[in-house]
């Protein structure tokens, strides 16, 4: 399968890494899915407070301002961004 403007590249490593992650994945309770996504987010908003330099609640409050700011404008959202 071709991607973009250059042919894919299949990688023996990589794609040994993607089966052992979904038998690692596949053998998860829901419940400990969830709480491995859940700190996935946790760690993705703390890499991007440092990045930004601003606090955890600051760094989630943008990340939801990024995430609406192509919707349509709600009067409850704006209500929870002030």
């Amino acid at each position: 399968m071709a991607h973009g403007y250059t042919p894919c590249m299949r990688s023996a490593l990589a794609e040994q890494l993607r089966v052992e992650q979904r038998q690692r994945l596949s053998s998860l309770t829901p419940a400990e899915r969830l709480a491995l996504a859940l700190a996935l987010g946790d760690e993705g908003v703390r890499t991007f407070a440092a990045a930004r330099r601003v606090s955890a609640d600051q760094a989630r409050r943008l990340i939801q301002q990024r995430r609406q700011a192509d919707r349509r404008p709600s009067a409850c959202m704006r209500e929870r961004a002030e």
